[in-house]
């Protein structure tokens, strides 16, 4: 018995110093790629071709967005629920984060990470298993051998480890912790991917229910007209070619609100589906034109981008996890150690199994080494280089697309601000054209051709402006998307 205590102290001291011996990991340790990041995103500030036109507003939103730029703040640091006011919208951001199939699916992929992670991490501990075994042998007296009977039980424990001295097991799980971080980011990315197809979902849903609130009153007042000419050229006082054009003004509107009825329910469709449902009705809350949003949003330093965008983060730990790779592949250069060792009691009575000298034991240390191996070992080292190569351009790609990102939104924000201004006067301005020819006409000044023209003109720069209200939230998104926001 103390033999076996003494042998397996033995062994646990063994592998204790053997322990020590184990610092190195061969293979390159990670550093961040140098990137171009530039000093300001472009079309942060207002650009010179303002005051050459000399526009006023310009120069004011100038102002406002030297202010953004000199700010460390940005909006991609904001929460959406800080960005996206509409309490409707807020909710159904809320059921889609829980409920959308895209979500459930990365968070999976997460679990499964984390599962390849212990796996993987398991490979640099001793596996220790136990078991015990009874053996009873009868035979009966055969000739001149006498009858006997044997039992014999063991009790035993086994050990076995392959040391890491060149860092392969260490490399490996270096490896699957970055793509375990890899999959968060992804997971973090299909949020904020969720949140800002919501929210241009649900925007486009409000500028569709804006036109059909524009299209219904226009008819009704359009049928009003009608009446009132059908009634005048009763009496003589208009042509039937009146009538007809003012007919052409109800039929025009009328068109249009069947194709906008079939857009909102396909629109509802769509929403329904990202928020994990059937297809059905969708809730409302603020009118388009009600949208809380700022005229212009801080935007931050693009180095701080680096660290916001969920793709980045996501190609840089791909980018850890394959650089890793070098140092498993590497290692398979050098010998590979194993200690094996087992320990236990064995003896043919089963009440002197733990008593007298019933102790085993036996320990192993084999090294294999690699002599040839056709090219193999040197191929593999060059494939993961390969492959932390493809990683580092995918990663400088990356980069450049979300710098692209954020300056065509703050381009496209600033741009359909501009354009909704232009087509808010162009609407007034069409407006007040179909109430003059209305009193022209009235007072047999002009015929009905001006007044036919005038009204289209009127609705078509109406619809326009709830288009352009529309696409100045939905360009809000993408810039909060484009910041790295709608995640946290």
């Amino acid at each position: 018995m103390n033999r076996v205590l003494k042998s397996t102290y033995f062994s646990l001291g063994l592998l204790l110093a053997t322990t020590g011996l184990i610092g190195c990991a061969v293979g390159p340790n990670y550093k961040r790629p140098t990137v171009d990041v530039p000093v300001t995103y472009r079309y942060a500030s207002a650009d010179s071709s303002a005051a050459r036109n000399g526009q006023p507003d310009e120069a004011k939103l100038h102002q406002a967005m030297e202010k953004s730029v000199n700010s460390d703040q940005s909006l991609g640091d904001e929460k959406w629920g800080e960005v996206f006011q509409d309490p409707e919208l807020q909710g159904l951001i809320r059921i889609a984060l829980k409920n959308n199939y895209d979500v459930r699916i990365a968070a999976t992929r997460v679990l499964e990470a984390q599962a390849q992670l212990g796996i993987t991490r398991a490979d640099q501990f001793p596996s220790i298993s136990g078991g015990g075994n009874v053996t009873s042998i009868q035979s009966p007296k055969l000739g001149p051998i006498p009858a006997y009977e044997v039992t014999q039980g063991e009790v035993a424990a086994s050990a076995a480890w392959n040391l890491d001295f060149w860092g392969k097991y260490r490399r490996a799980t270096e490896a699957a912790r970055a793509n375990l971080l890899a999959n968060q980011w992804a997971q973090k990315e299909v949020m904020a991917t969720l949140v800002a197809n919501l929210a241009s979902s649900y925007f486009q849903l409000r500028q569709l229910d804006l036109e059909l609130e524009i299209s219904r009153r226009t008819l009704t007042s359009r049928n009003d007209s009608l009446k009132l000419t059908q009634t005048l050229e009763q009496h003589g006082i208009n042509s039937m070619l009146d009538v007809r054009q003012s007919e052409q003004l109800v039929y025009t509107v009328a068109t249009e609100i069947p194709d906008l009825e079939r857009q909102v329910a396909q629109q509802e469709n769509a929403i329904s589906i990202l928020i994990g449902n059937n297809p059905g009705d969708v809730p409302r809350g603020l009118k388009l034109t009600e949208q809380p949003h700022a005229p212009e949003v801080p935007v931050g330093l693009p180095s701080s981008l680096l660290e916001r965008r969920p793709d980045i983060r996501q190609a840089e730990a791909n980018l850890i996890a394959a650089n890793a790779q070098i140092g498993v592949a590497r290692a398979a250069y050098f010998p590979q150690i194993s200690l094996t060792g087992t320990a236990g009691f064995e003896s043919p009575a089963l009440t002197s199994l733990f008593t007298g000298p019933a102790g085993v034991w036996n320990l192993a240390g084999s090294l294999t080494q690699p002599i040839f191996e056709g090219g193999r070992l040197k191929s593999n080292v060059r494939l993961t280089e390969a492959q932390r190569d493809q990683e580092v351009l995918t990663y400088q790609q990356t980069i450049q697309g979300a710098f692209r990102d954020v300056s065509n939104a703050l381009i496209a924000y600033r741009k359909d601000q501009e354009f909704t201004q232009q087509q808010q006067h162009l609407f007034e301005s069409a407006q007040d054209a179909a109430r003059l020819s209305q009193v022209r006409f009235k007072a047999g000044t002009t015929d009905y051709l001006e007044v036919l023209t005038n009204e289209t003109n009127s609705l078509t720069a109406e619809l326009g402006l709830a288009q352009a209200q529309g696409n100045e939230l939905v360009a809000l998104v993408q810039l909060y998307q484009a910041l790295g926001g709608g995640w946290q």
